[in-house]
């Protein structure tokens, strides 16, 4: 089974923050500039909590609060799981899957290196799952 470290060799380590007295109107654009459902709230180096598209609505629409005079700091999640290079696919899935979170940062050494997705370990599962079928059918074709 692949580790994380393989995931992130494939899909990038790149990491999209912004800092906690953003406003959170700030971060939902960024997350639709960049493509993604989640980022990470930092000062310089230091990760402070992850803010998603699911806080946003829960934090902010249901609570008829503004995007706008909102700060990042007053709806992100503090208690952040994270997750290391050496995790197999398989650990983070059923890590993500109890815990019912959608996005874990990948840290090494204290430092952040990565995130991956649920989606991002549906395809690396996938993948895996086809890799393995190839290699049964040329066994059994000989």
């Amino acid at each position: 089974m692949k580790l994380v470290n393989h995931l992130l060799d494939t899909k990038g380590r790149s990491v999209v923050s912004i800092l906690p007295d953003a406003s959170v109107f700030e971060a939902i654009k960024l997350m639709a500039d960049e493509v993604v459902g989640s980022i990470l709230v930092m000062d310089g180096e230091e990760m402070l909590g992850i803010v998603t598209e699911r806080d946003y609505a829960r934090k902010v629409i249901l609570k008829g609060r503004s995007s706008e005079s909102t700060r990042v700091a007053d709806i992100m999640t503090r208690e952040i799981l994270t997750t290391s290079g050496s995790e197999t696919v398989n650990q983070c899935m059923e890590t993500m899957t109890e815990r019912r979170i959608r996005h874990l940062p990948v840290v090494e050494d204290g430092r952040v290196v990565g995130m991956i997705s649920i989606g991002d370990l549906v395809q690396a599962i996938i993948t895996d799952q086809q890799e393995e079928i190839e290699h049964l059918e040329h066994y059994i074709s000989g």
